[in-house]
């Protein structure tokens, strides 16, 4: 209880400090008159483009899935990331991580070992995915240099963090490929690790890593793997595309290829386990806009809270709506995640 109280404690500070940076100096009547210049019709369009990236992850995803089930409903890949991310804007610590598979596992009786092993997966080619993105930026820089508002310093500090991305994600490929590769190895180690527990004990955790080890199986197929990168691609520029619309609805016109930068920004702070990514997605969507696109700090704090409260709001909606229409709580889900990430 007293490790829960700390934890949390962190992620509150941490939040605060971001939420910080993110609002010192801001002129609210300023940004209120940027907010009343945005484009309806454009706004709009940004709420149906909203859960476009549940859409293209639940393709991606049945790619995965067809290691060990070929019949996967779309529909239920779909309810799956919607509650997944729905959590993840509600609670801290990113819980709908572990939340999204257990469901699908649920509804698809697969195993949830295996069901959980590939959401690590999706997250070491979304990493991957987006610093291959950034790599082709920095690399075609020189070609509309005319066209960039950053200096020297912010694209060193930028490829810094490309490089601390992509070894992270590297890190994370090798873990997985020792772990499946030299699987027998690797149960063995975990046995001997657990040799001060009861046999029941042993047993279900490692019949828990077996599960898991097998949900990496997709590595051995050639074919989708490449189908995998594909679809990640298609992912991540559907997101961009997203945030493309948003920007043109707050009279930013800025050419699609020039905002990597910045989504690979929002993306660092996504990745911070705050609750609703509130503090590090915001002051890292600030920073990307205001150094990368040269849009007015009060305009980039304003595009951030209401592109951000679209997020939230629909993908909230969505979530919530299939867990009433199944007759789940928040709580029984809750518990669910926690006791699939123990």
């Amino acid at each position: 209880m007293r490790k829960s109280w700390i934890r949390f404690g962190l992620i509150i500070l941490i939040t605060a400090v971001f939420l910080f940076f993110f609002f010192r100096s801001v002129d609210w009547r300023e940004v209120y008159r940027y907010l009343r210049q945005v484009n309806i019709s454009i706004f709009i369009l940004t709420v149906f483009l909203a859960p476009l990236h549940l859409i293209t992850r639940s393709w991606r995803w049945r790619y995965l899935l067809d290691q060990e089930k070929k019949d996967v409903k779309f529909v239920n890949m779909f309810k799956a990331n919607a509650v997944g991310f729905a959590f993840n804007y509600f609670l801290p610590g990113r819980v709908g991580e572990v939340i999204k598979p257990l469901y699908l596992a649920r509804k698809e009786k697969i195993r949830t070992g295996f069901a959980l092993g590939t959401v690590l997966v999706e997250r070491i080619f979304d990493m991957f995915t987006m610093c291959f993105l950034l790599a082709v930026f920095l690399l075609a820089r020189p070609l509309f240099s005319s066209k960039l508002y950053a200096g020297a310093k912010d694209y060193s500090d930028l490829y810094l963090w490309g490089i601390v991305g992509a070894a992270f994600a590297s890190s994370l490929l090798i873990f997985c490929l020792c772990l499946y590769f030299f699987r027998a190895k690797t149960l063995r180690f975990i046995s001997f690790l657990l040799r001060p527990f009861s046999q029941k004990i042993r047993q279900k955790v490692l019949t828990g890593f077996e599960e898991f080890i097998e949900g990496l199986k997709f590595f051995r197929s050639l074919k989708n793997l490449m189908m995998y990168i594909v679809f990640s691609f298609i992912v991540w520029l559907g997101i961009i595309f997203y945030y493309w619309v948003s920007l043109h609805a707050f009279g930013v016109s800025v050419a699609f290829f020039l905002l990597i930068p910045y989504v690979f920004l929002t993306g660092v702070g996504a990745s911070i386990p705050s609750p609703g990514m509130v503090g590090g997605y915001h002051y890292f969507s600030k920073l990307g806009m205001t150094t990368f696109l040269g849009v007015d700090p009060n305009l980039a704090v304003g595009v951030t809270i209401l592109v951000h409260a679209v997020q939230l709001v629909v993908t909230c909606c969505l979530g919530y709506a299939i867990l009433w229409k199944e007759g789940l709580t928040i709580f029984q889900l809750k518990k669910l995640g926690e006791a699939g990430a123990k």
